[in-house]
């Protein structure tokens, strides 16, 4: 088989979800509703917290972020999907694949940090109310943020530096609705053992690294309220 990558390629195929035109119609429907609720729900709540004097609290700092992922995860993948189901046209060029990839990375990373923070956030609240205003302040608020934000672009930093060194010779059909990196490690022809492991790295230091200030801070929460 000869190898390819993206070099002398330019295209993968996204097969989607199904084959049945009358499925894909009804999928596509179904999709562009969700999509349309997701827009104008979390678009509306940004708005509200913005506008809304009463609501600029660290709390609903870190709610309008988790809006904002929200929107993002559904824009990164929902448009091409559409496209996907309404049109003959499946192709992706090789870098919007991986550049879905990269933004899909980066937003499940980052959430998980955000939720983090807000979990911290309600512990400072709860457990430590009378040094709230001084510990949860615009400065650090905007830290967390910022970590958020920077943790999860490097996990898909590297992610995606690992993939996309891998030469890809078996075929260019994608089984998925959208690029995600088992599909796409599906489609190598070298050895992916180390990319996986790397992959698999990266992802339980993200996880591990956003759940030990979680439950660390539910754990504390629970520990004051029943006391």
């Amino acid at each position: 088989m000869n190898a390819w990558n993206h070099t002398n390629e330019s295209n993968f195929i996204l097969m989607g979800l199904t084959d049945s035109k009358e499925i894909q119609l009804v999928l596509s429907v179904l999709f562009l509703f969700i999509y349309m609720a997701t827009v104008l729900g979390n678009t509306g709540m940004m708005l509200i917290i913005r506008l809304d004097v009463q609501l600029h609290t660290p709390m609903y700092f870190f709610l309008t972020h988790l809006s904002f992922l929200d929107l993002s995860y559904s824009t990164v993948i929902t448009p091409k999907t559409l496209e996907n189901l309404l049109t003959s046209r499946k192709n992706i060029s090789f870098m919007g694949c991986f550049s879905q990839l990269y933004l899909f990375g980066v937003l499940a990373g980052t959430e998980c940090f955000i939720l983090s923070s807000m979990a911290y956030d309600r512990y400072v609240a709860i457990c430590n109310p009378l040094h709230y205003p001084v510990i949860m302040s615009t400065r650090r608020c905007y830290a967390l943020i910022s970590e958020s934000y920077m943790i999860g672009a490097m996990d898909s930093s590297g992610t995606v530096i690992r993939i996309i060194t891998l030469n890809f010779c078996k075929s260019k059909v994608i089984h998925h609705f959208f690029c995600d990196v088992f599909p796409i490690l599906a489609l190598s022809c070298s050895d992916t053992h180390d990319a996986e492991v790397t992959i698999f790295v990266l992802a339980g230091f993200t996880v591990v690294l956003s759940l030990i200030p979680l439950s660390s801070s539910y754990v504390s929460i629970l520990s004051t309220i029943l006391k």
